[in-house]
């Protein structure tokens, strides 16, 4: 398999994810990513629906920027983590969380992105997979 290079990630995706908090019953979050041209990188923005359980289902999105060496920035500019270009781990600590990720490209163009969250507060396993938009693959 090919190392990711940002171009590969320009574009619709269709989002369907998978939030397992410890204890707790499964979240669902079904919506698109779309990663757009802007200032050398790529701006994503996610939008969709969150069910929880019990709750009524509501709008859901997120922001962020990649770089051309597949870094990710939050929307206001601080650093969030790197994408390792052929697939596999990375992190993110975010005092006093931890996050552990892996992100997975052997059935590109379809990907899967694992975050494992633990902290005081937290405790949660999210999968969320991906796959372009327009594609049969």
């Amino acid at each position: 398999m090919s190392a990711r290079v940002l171009a590969d990630f320009e574009g619709r995706w269709r989002i369907a994810r998978r939030i397992m908090p410890s204890g707790q019953p499964e979240a669902a979050f079904d919506g698109e990513g779309v990663f757009a041209r802007s200032d050398g990188g790529l701006a994503y923005h996610e939008s969709g629906q969150l069910q929880i359980p019990g709750q009524t289902a509501m709008q859901s999105e997120r922001r962020y920027v990649w770089d051309k060496d597949l870094n990710v920035f939050f929307q206001d500019g601080r650093f969030f983590h790197s994408v390792p270009n052929a697939g596999g781990e990375t992190e993110h600590w975010c005092d006093p969380d931890h996050y552990y990720v892996t992100y997975l490209f052997e059935k590109w163009p379809r990907w899967r992105v694992t975050w494992r969250v633990l902290g005081p507060r937290k405790d949660y396993l999210m999968i969320t997979d991906y796959s372009r938009k327009g594609s049969s693959a």
